[in-house]
């Protein structure tokens, strides 16, 4: 049965190509979710160039910080508007994290960093011929409905203690040696600093906004947040946590001194596609390009369904809509950011906040990449916004995303405990791979421990395996390598 969404005229070409009436959405909405789903990823132009330029190639040499936020942002503008012109789906791209962290101290370190961005070339090119051969949304197909669920609930999980750890609500135990608890509130089990207070207020002025339905409830909150922490900045001084534990997550809340800067892009094209299997030998190559092609193939595949999750976009075989355009783009992202030196550019979870914020379309895609690119030139206001007014929207969408688990079947224990694992370990292992591997190898094993192995689909046998290889990449490593 139709809804008045799907069956009203749209009102002009632009309606019609990107669905906006079709899917229940307006333009101001959509612009609204742009903007969020960009303040709740900014963070990534000042993080990734931190991560990759604290690593260093075989050579000792370190990537430029300054080239490596142009970049970040550029291919984080660029790809993020083609996924919303090519799939029309509300999913915006930058480097991906825990990505970027293993190819600058892992892979960078047994080759030239202009190699170790060609294997991320290489990964994504291969990727993008999964894609195209149908492999990837076969794969995507076979994963049960119910399991696709739990996936979107861990990821939602993900999102909150993301928001949490980030704000500093959460910290992690400085030596947990001495412990059994890994984590603790705040500083020593208190809630010490401003910046943890700040986000505390905004947390609660954010959710107040949403339960009484205001439009642009997330979006208000997030610029609330930032204008209470400008004052408590400057009233207080305290700084970067860099400097003083008390202090402010990545960005410091202040105006900065000039606001346009030119860009340095001199990192783009500076790659070696073939240059790593000289240098570090095809078994090292092979498996680090394995161990990326894993991490970004399930990662997305996870990503998109929370986010056509949180937008209700999902078909009764939980699929989001023109999937293999998602993939595909998604592919070529990931060897863009090689391209780029930035590191693989992937699907970002964060994209849910904007969702959450009432986008539908791929034209808050236009908006949020837009505003990337705006960021290579404005560079100095993207670090305005600190993590602890961002977070704010990582944990009411959390919760949002946490709503689906009603509709896991609890008591067929062969989908209950996969769901399970896949909903736990995704924020404990701070992995969403991790935790769609450990979903599938139990479900795998236990429909075929208890008679059911006709309800497994032949493909998710050979998924299995992969994921058996990718958790057992340490010793496979240190036997090989």
């Amino acid at each position: 049965m139709s809804t008045a969404a799907e069956t009203a005229a749209p009102r002009n070409g632009f309606d019609r190509f990107f669905e906006i009436t079709k899917r229940g959405s307006t333009v101001s909405r959509e612009v609204r979710g742009g903007f969020v789903t960009f303040f709740t990823m900014a963070y990534i132009v000042v993080l990734n160039p931190l991560i990759l330029a604290g690593g260093a190639d075989q050579k000792g040499a370190h990537l430029p910080l300054a080239a490596l936020a142009a970049g970040t942002a550029l291919v984080a503008g660029v790809m993020t508007i083609l996924m919303g012109v090519v799939a029309r789906f509300p999913l915006a791209l930058a480097a991906g994290l825990g990505v970027n962290a293993l190819v600058a101290y892992e892979i960078a370190p047994q080759m030239t960093w202009a190699d170790a961005m060609g294997l991320v070339v290489i990964e994504g090119l291969l990727i993008g011929l999964l894609v195209l051969t149908g492999l990837r949304t076969a794969v995507f197909k076979a994963v049960p409905t119910q399991l696709k669920t739990a996936i979107g609930v861990g990821i939602g999980l993900f999102l909150m203690i993301i928001g949490l750890v980030d704000s500093g609500f959460v910290h992690r135990v400085p030596d947990a040696s001495n412990t059994t608890v890994p984590v603790e509130l705040g500083l020593g089990g208190k809630l010490l600093t401003w910046p943890t207070l700040v986000f505390a207020i905004g947390l609660l002025f954010t959710l107040v906004l949403f339960v009484r339905k205001i439009k642009g409830a997330i979006l208000i909150g997030i610029l609330g947040t930032t204008v209470l922490a400008i004052v408590v900045e400057a009233i207080t001084g305290v700084g970067s946590v860099v400097t003083n534990p008390h202090g402010w997550s990545l960005n410091v809340p202040k105006m900065p001194e000039k606001i346009v800067d030119t860009p340095d892009l001199s990192l783009l094209g500076h790659f070696n596609v073939l240059g790593s299997w000289q240098h570090a030998g095809w078994l090292v190559a092979l498996m680090f390009v394995f161990t990326l092609l894993v991490a970004d193939f399930f990662d997305t595949m996870g990503t998109m369904v929370a986010v056509g999750q949180e937008g209700e976009m999902l078909d009764e075989e939980g699929m989001p809509p023109r999937t293999r355009e998602i993939l595909l783009v998604d592919s070529i992202a990931a060897a863009a950011g090689g391209a780029a030196s930035v590191s693989s550019n992937t699907s970002f979870v964060e994209s849910a906040s904007g969702v959450g914020e009432g986008a539908r379309t791929g034209v808050a895609n236009l908006v949020t990449g837009a505003l990337f690119l705006l960021a290579v030139f404005f560079a100095p206001l993207v670090q305005v916004v600190p993590f602890e007014a961002a977070s704010t929207a990582l944990v009411v969408v959390g919760f949002l995303m946490m709503t689906a688990v009603r509709q896991i079947d609890w008591s067929d224990w062969t989908i209950a405990v996969p769901a399970f694992l896949t909903v736990t370990l995704m924020p404990f292992t701070y992995s969403i791979s991790n935790g769609i591997g450990a979903g599938i190898i139990s479900y795998v094993v236990l429909k075929a421990a208890t008679g059911k192995a006709r309800e497994i689909h032949p493909i998710l046998y050979g998924v299995a395996v992969l994921f058996v290889l990718y958790f057992a990449r340490g010793p496979l490593e240190s036997w090989v390598l």
